[in-house]
């Protein structure tokens, strides 16, 4: 099985480098921090670290707008610092990827504040500007968060476009000294030993190139990543050009002898979704799945999820499951505080066909932090402040990602070991860490964390789980019981899942000699799954 690339068997561990180990006091996470914690996150047995972006930016919208993308920000480090995180990830063993913004940068990046001059200057073309239609933008084109993705230019009296926040202009990709700079600054990247890129917002790096206006949609809440703000997502995203990028991005990968992996945050359909992965899976090496961002702990939930992916990424794609990131509600905050629940989600993450992405602190419970919307630091809640706290939550909104980008929590003292006691963490720690923290739960057997380490070795000490063919169980043995069996060669492990509120017979249980791991109340004697509990059997 040599010849099976790294990343199709991987296991991912998002940081958040402002909330992961401040080292120098200043109440913000740094590089040298994150260094400090390596060894953690290798004996908890994650293989690749994703980091989102820590390159010199304003921070307005803390590291999506980037100011320069060959130095780092000063709050985080210095690019010697960058370069000894790579290095020290490798001695470990384990590979890291960087969050690559291709589709804007910072308003205050010299490309753009040139750019902004005059109509004339060489850099007007890296940039999406349009002369408007009277008084009115040059399209419908709305951004990501809400209202026109056009803004106003007075000195130069066009408009340029956003995709998502105003300070965030979007490169012209049709300029092809843009697409060939953004290509060189990925190559410098790799060069230096990354070895990948989550690709953010990646579905919007093109644009239609007739500027057509988006057809009318009644929806006004985005739906399935294809409609929202009363109009169609048809001519600002999805473009063929995209598609394109993603094939020659793929060929810059696969050109250094140990191949270099991308994973786009991408939405859409199947249908789309496989395109950036290419016809020929000559595309994007993997693309983000949300289903489980909905994650509802019932077993119809997850066969739905695992049939599908089954269904429309069957070999030689990958799926990729995930329940957070760092726009996402924490897991914990949406399914309840039972840690048995917290549990069985790392059993199915970590043991169906495709690569688990971790957000930082999921592996202890971390929850989110309430935080008014007029103490927030995240720009989305200032857009949004307007809306009552329980009627965003009532639509599903989440307008406040504060909440979810809270300090980790690594033991019992005030700031929870993320910074010094006399410092000032940029945002307020959980005043659940006094419980909720690395120290209280390490080597004690049955907690979440020593789950997600004995899952994780499980995972690496069987190729089954990392290459394994993936057979789902009907509900044969309950509608409240998920089951599936990994299946490699004469090798099959069954895991089963009781979500149900009644203990259910699950006769292979009798055979405990072959149980490889337990979370919550069985019996093996009669053969009971107890109400949440779930099991891993070798058959």
């Amino acid at each position: 099985m040599g010849d099976i690339p790294w990343w199709k068997t991987t296991t991912i561990y998002q940081i958040y480098p402002r909330s992961y180990k401040d080292s120098n006091g200043d109440g913000i996470g740094d590089l040298r921090g994150i260094i400090s914690k390596l060894d953690y996150i290798r004996k908890l047995g994650f293989e690749t670290v994703w980091l989102s972006p820590f390159f010199d930016s304003p921070q307005e919208d803390f590291g999506y707008d980037i100011r320069d993308y060959l130095n780092i920000a000063p709050e985080y480090g210095t690019l010697k610092d960058a370069e000894d995180l790579i290095a020290e990830i490798h001695t470990r063993g384990m590979r890291v990827i960087f969050d690559l913004v291709m589709n804007h940068t910072s308003a205050q990046h010299p490309w753009f504040q040139a750019s902004r001059q005059n109509r004339e200057n060489p850099y007007r073309d890296w940039y999406i500007w349009k002369t408007g239609r009277g008084k009115h933008p040059p399209n419908n084109w709305q951004s990501m968060t809400g209202g026109s993705g056009w803004n106003f230019d007075e000195s130069s009296r066009e408009w340029y476009y956003a995709s998502f926040l105003p300070f965030q202009p979007d490169l012209n990709y049709r300029n092809p000294e843009v697409r060939q700079t953004m290509l060189q600054i990925a190559r410098h990247w790799l060069n230096k030993g990354v070895d990948g890129f989550r690709l953010d917002i990646f579905h919007t790096v093109y644009k239609d190139a007739r500027f057509r206006d988006n057809p009318f949609s009644l929806h006004y809440i985005p739906y399935r990543d294809r409609a929202g703000f009363f109009q169609r997502w048809l001519h600002h995203q999805h473009q063929p050009e995209t598609f394109a990028l993603a094939r020659d991005l793929r060929q810059i990968a696969t050109s250094y002898s140990d191949e270099r992996m991308l994973i786009g945050e991408v939405f859409g359909e199947d249908e789309v979704l496989k395109q950036y992965l290419g016809t020929q899976a000559d595309g994007l090496n993997l693309v983000f799945s949300w289903e489980l961002l909905k994650t509802r702990p019932r077993a119809q939930f997850f066969r739905d999820v695992i049939a599908h992916h089954e269904r429309e990424y069957p070999e030689p794609y990958t799926p990729v499951y995930v329940y957070g990131n760092h726009d996402q509600k924490r897991i914990c905050s949406k399914v309840g505080t039972d840690p048995r629940i917290a549990q069985l989600l790392a059993l199915i993450q970590f043991t169906v066909r495709g690569i688990p992405v971790v957000y930082y602190g999921e592996e202890i419970g971390m929850q989110d932090v309430a935080i008014p919307a007029k103490r927030a630091k995240d720009p989305l809640a200032h857009q949004y402040a307007w809306v009552p706290a329980w009627l965003a939550d009532v639509l599903r909104l989440y307008v406040n990602r504060d909440g979810c980008r809270t300090p980790m929590q690594w033991d019992f003292s005030p700031n929870a070991g993320f910074a010094p006691e006399s410092a000032q963490s940029w945002l307020p720690v959980h005043e659940n860490h006094q419980h909720i923290n690395v120290q209280a739960q390490q080597g004690e057997p049955d907690s979440l964390l020593e789950t997600y380490r004995t899952l994780l070795r499980l995972r690496r000490q069987k190729e089954v789980f990392q290459h394994g063919s993936l057979r789902l169980w009907d509900a044969e043995e309950g509608k409240d019981v998920l089951a599936y069996e990994r299946i490699l060669d004469a090798e099959r492990v069954v895991v089963a899942i009781n979500w149900g509120g009644k203990a259910v017979n699950f006769p292979l249980l009798k055979h405990s000699e072959k149980s490889l791991f337990t979370i919550g109340d069985i019996q093996t004697e009669t053969g009971f799954l107890l109400p949440l509990s779930g099991v891993m059997i070798k058959t």
